[in-house]
């Protein structure tokens, strides 16, 4: 499956045990979303085309209007990485 560098990044955020958190539109479209890293810090990358590319790939879900947390799929799909800090 073909993911770009900015959607595997935010693949190995979630898979550390990060979370999305979103906003809807009245019209039901991703107008905000915010990538937390498990310790708190925030992915500036994560954007809505992103988000809905990974949940088009179903590489991400969200259960009960709950954060976007990595599926079982995308925990399969994420290449593996020593340290994905950039600093």
């Amino acid at each position: 499956m073909n993911i770009s560098k900015l959607e595997q990044r935010v693949l190995h955020v979630l898979a550390q045990g990060g979370q999305i958190r979103y906003t809807r539109g009245p019209n039901g479209k991703l107008i905000r979303t915010d990538c937390f890293t498990h310790d708190g810090s925030v992915l500036v990358d994560c954007t809505p085309r992103i988000v809905s590319t990974l949940c088009r790939k179903r590489l991400i879900e969200s259960r009960n209007s709950s954060p976007y947390r990595i599926s079982s799929l995308g925990r399969r799909s994420v290449r593996s990485q020593l340290d994905n800090r950039t600093s």
